[in-house]
């Protein structure tokens, strides 16, 4: 199994409670983060990006560092994890993400991929003026295609020419090329996204519910034969482990209990405007009714494992076996202190979900050009 951290670059992480850690985002506290899972031998750190927050009593997402910058520094500061910076699509022109992405991956020596996001929260791209629309809802998946074609086209060519439905470009240059093939993430839950994904993307990065997980994992692969090809689905949890069940299970309830309101019902909010449905704003508008485990809103919808260490390393060993997942991206409500616990108490314990510490995702050389 692969694990990878999702990093807390935007404020108070993925928790939307005053009973958790309430911060702003710093680049020390996601260097100590990023340094700590690459000690314990996680396989690679994932950052997010966010340009409007939903505020409420914590502020959830108010202040987000920039995912590409953030990379870079950590790029220079660490040897060995790998890191997906994430491009949000409307908000970034291939050609100027095309020379970023080379930047890193020249800085980490290979260690760099990128995460795809189309963007669903209609604010955070008006505010900006590069919204393109309602139909923007339904149109993303075929934009998202053609833009990585794009982006793909100038790593491996270094200049392009495309005139196409939604991008145009003449003679574009763009080099240094990167050294490394750049794996791609996409998070494919709806039918469009699952399609995009066993089509163009390396890796299937999943917030949903254990219940919907092994579904999820079957269409991908069965989508992706269909392309000849086999990306791997990684799981989102959030992990809660202590040195009893029952302190693990009250520190999940006191998140429950402290729940934000007016921080969910905005982001509910902005998630009922889109218009893709079986995707990610499909999951945060039913994660008011979902259990604690299976990933209520108090915790972004995403499902919560928690317990003793060898509970929490029983329950993952259950979800490898049962879901057939090829890896998990984790979340802590202290990121630190739960990634060393990970490391040290909980993953001896481990049998089927055993972490392999490769960096395998990374360090492919690219074929010279031509």
């Amino acid at each position: 199994m692969k694990y990878g951290v999702f990093l807390p670059n935007g404020s108070n992480g993925y928790i939307i409670s005053r009973a958790s850690p309430v911060y702003v985002p710093t680049y020390e506290h996601n260097l100590a983060v990023t340094l700590e899972a690459e000690r314990q031998g996680l396989d690679f750190v994932l950052s997010m990006m966010k340009y409007r927050g939903f505020g409420g009593e914590v502020g959830f997402w108010d202040e987000c560092l920039e995912t590409f910058t953030l990379m870079a520094a950590l790029a220079a500061n660490t040897s060995r994890i790998g890191l997906f910076p994430s491009v949000t699509l409307l908000a970034h022109h291939p050609a100027i993400v095309a020379r970023m992405i080379a930047t890193i991956d020249d800085v980490s020596g290979g260690r760099c991929g990128l995460n795809i996001v189309t963007g669903w929260n209609k604010p955070e791209y008006t505010q900006m003026g590069v919204w393109r629309g309602d139909e923007y809802y339904d149109q993303r998946y075929e934009y998202a295609r053609e833009y990585l074609t794009v982006l793909k086209t100038l790593w491996r060519d270094g200049r392009v020419t495309h005139r196409g439905r939604f991008v145009t470009i003449e003679d574009c240059v763009s080099l240094p090329r990167p050294k490394h093939e750049i794996p791609i993430v996409c998070a494919g839950m709806s039918p469009k996204g699952i399609e995009f994904t066993a089509e163009l993307g390396d890796h299937n990065f999943v917030m949903c519910s254990r219940s919907q997980l092994t579904e999820i994992v079957r269409n991908v692969k069965a989508t992706s034969a269909r392309h000849g090809r086999n990306p791997g689905t990684y799981a989102l949890f959030h992990v809660i482990s202590a040195p009893t069940d029952a302190e693990a299970d009250a520190q999940a309830e006191a998140i429950l209990a402290g729940a934000d309101p007016v921080a969910i019902g905005n982001m509910i909010a902005s998630a009922q405007l889109d218009t893709n449905r079986g995707g990610t704003s499909d999951l945060l508008k039913s994660g008011l009714a979902k259990s604690i485990d299976e990933g209520n809103m108090a915790f972004l919808g995403i499902p919560v494992v928690r317990g003793s260490y060898r509970r929490v390393a029983a329950e993952l060993d259950a979800i490898a076996e049962q879901t057939g997942v090829d890896g998990i991206l984790f979340s802590f409500p202290d990121f630190v202190q739960g990634i060393r616990d990970f490391g040290e108490k909980v993953a001896p314990h481990l049998t089927t979900a055993k972490p392999t510490g490769t960096g395998t995702l990374f360090g492919r050389p690219r074929a010279p050009a031509g």
